[in-house]
């Protein structure tokens, strides 16, 4: 159990890695958000299960806020594109479809 509790651990922290790189890398805030919220909620949920696995007396409450990421991280991540939406600050120019304006192709 030890084991598949640092392995997740190793994973989740990969998984960090990798939504640090994407927001680096993308060009614009829409698919920074989409990186960093994919990438960081799967980081989380293998560190923190890892986490209750190593220390099996925290593997209820690891289990709650693994829901409650997975609950809280889609709508934060939603509001944040939306505001960023309203406030003006236009897609890449590479994004074909606008779904807030009505999915029409630009």
């Amino acid at each position: 159990m030890m084991i598949l509790g640092y392995l997740l651990i190793v994973i989740g922290a990969f998984f960090y890695f990798l939504g640090g790189l994407g927001i680096f890398r993308m060009p614009d805030v829409y698919n920074r958000l989409q990186a960093g919220t994919k990438a960081t909620t799967l980081g989380s949920f293998s560190v923190i299960l890892g986490v209750g696995l190593v220390n099996l007396e925290f593997l209820p409450k690891a289990l709650v806020i693994i829901a409650f990421i997975a609950l809280t991280n889609p709508v934060g991540s939603s509001v944040l594109a939306r505001s960023a939406y309203l406030k003006g600050i236009k897609p890449t120019d590479k994004t074909q479809v606008d779904e807030y304006k009505g999915g029409e192709k630009e």
